[in-house]
């Protein structure tokens, strides 16, 4: 791909540069292209195809890049599929503005371009008596985000509507759903595609740099060399207008990459990987609706979903991990292997509000890992979208922490930097 990369622009040979130990780049003796481009997105996942379709439906030349060999192999495959209504942030927080508007704009996207969605309404239940102020707190919440439909139930009502749930209240949340986010993806790229961005997977961005002209040049390898290599060496230079950093888990270490940006504008990277069961032996789904339990840290609480299948899913749980070093978050070496006997925690968790679980009935699904910016024991922390008038770095737009409800945020976080950095 970086081959045929390299005969799309004008060329102009310069001598090679390698990465070496991760820290910087410096010089070989090969000669490799120059390309100038005008816009790249790093990071093929949903947020990434959903803005590299805005861009270029808007008249721009967008080369998407992805060390991996397709797009959406990491969090994006790795999620519940909820489209989430916009109950659970701050009022005016980047979080709740993006999920009430991206949530508009997804139903409306998925009805025109017929991706298969149902919007099948949820319910978050307080199974106790110490849980209703933090119900009511969510209802407060929503209403201030402007989330329409919003209402109180007592215990009686939600479970006349889920006969299988035990709850004392629950609120409920009519807007919430389901979509096929692997048909969402796949429309994005075809879209993006039809208005000519080119995308090239299993490329690896080892590092940037600002160079004279302030913009920031990107230094590009096929992801296989990269990994085979004690020094990774360059094979395409790009130098584009506008870069935008959407690589997820991998957003930071590729920021400490780029020579000329600001160790002190990069957050902290945390990870929480959380697993997912199935439930095997059922004849039918117990629930026709979303339910989920009050959110506990670093995440929504263990929930069942129901996909388009009609697959009854519960998860994820909160298991906080360590990243030794910043190239495996880059290049996505997570461990996503699902324990069975993490299965133990889960029946306890479920039996809360449906004590009608069997035993044995859970078997090990997936799990995915969340990239959020703050760790154990701190205030969850917002999305991080970051321009040059943060950070003094013309045309690079970093975005930290796109963790959930960044499917449900996708379309208006793409909108949000079209309309902004334009």
């Amino acid at each position: 791909m970086l081959a045929w990369l390299g005969r799309r622009w004008t060329r102009n040979l310069k001598p090679t540069w390698k990465l070496v130990n991760g820290r910087g780049i410096s010089c070989g003796a090969k000669t490799i292209a120059k390309e100038r481009v005008d816009a790249v997105v790093i990071g093929a996942g949903v947020v990434g195809l959903a803005v590299a379709r805005e861009l270029s439906l808007r008249g721009r030349e967008v080369l998407i890049l992805d060390a991996a060999s397709s797009f959406g192999t990491v969090t994006s495959s790795r999620n519940s599929e909820v489209i989430h209504a916009g109950i659970y942030y701050p009022p005016n927080s980047l979080k709740a503005k993006f999920c009430v508007r991206g949530r508009e704009l997804l139903y409306r996207y998925c009805s025109e371009h017929e991706i298969p969605h149902r919007k099948i309404g949820k319910l978050v239940v307080a199974t106790g008596s110490s849980e209703i102020p933090k119900l009511d707190l969510l209802m407060h919440l929503g209403t201030q985000n402007g989330v329409s439909g919003l209402r109180m139930l007592e215990g009686f009502e939600a479970m006349r509507m889920e006969p299988e749930l035990r709850c004392v209240k629950a609120l409920l949340s009519p807007e919430s759903g389901i979509v096929d986010t692997h048909s969402f993806m796949l429309s994005l790229v075809g879209q993006a595609e039809n208005s000519h961005a080119t995308f090239s997977y299993n490329t690896v961005v080892l590092s940037g740099r600002v160079e004279e002209e302030k913009k920031m040049h990107l230094f590009v390898a096929e992801t296989g060399s990269f990994e085979s290599r004690c020094e990774a060496v360059a094979e395409l230079e790009l130098i584009p207008n506008l870069v935008v950093n959407s690589a997820g888990l991998g957003a930071q270490a590729l920021a400490k990459k780029f020579h000329g940006l600001g160790h002190r504008f990069i957050p902290s990277s945390h990870y929480a990987r959380g697993c997912y069961f199935s439930l095997s032996g059922a004849k039918s789904p117990p629930f026709d609706k979303l339910v989920y339990p009050i959110p506990e840290e670093g995440g929504l609480g263990v929930h069942v979903t129901v996909d388009l299948n009609g697959l009854v899913k519960f998860g994820p749980d909160v298991e906080w991990i360590e990243c030794t070093d910043d190239t495996s978050s880059f290049l996505n070496k997570f461990d996503y292997g699902v324990n069975p006997q993490r299965a133990e925690r889960f029946y306890p968790e479920i039996r809360k509000y449906y004590p009608g679980l069997k035993d044995g009935s859970l078997e090990p699904g997936y799990s995915g890992i969340r990239p959020k910016l703050s760790g154990p024991k701190q205030h969850p922390a917002d999305f991080i979208l970051q321009g040059e008038e943060t950070h003094g770095v013309p045309g690079l737009v970093n975005l930290f922490g796109i963790e959930s409800p960044g499917l449900t945020s996708s379309l208006a976080i793409a909108e949000h930097i079209a309309n902004k950095f334009l």
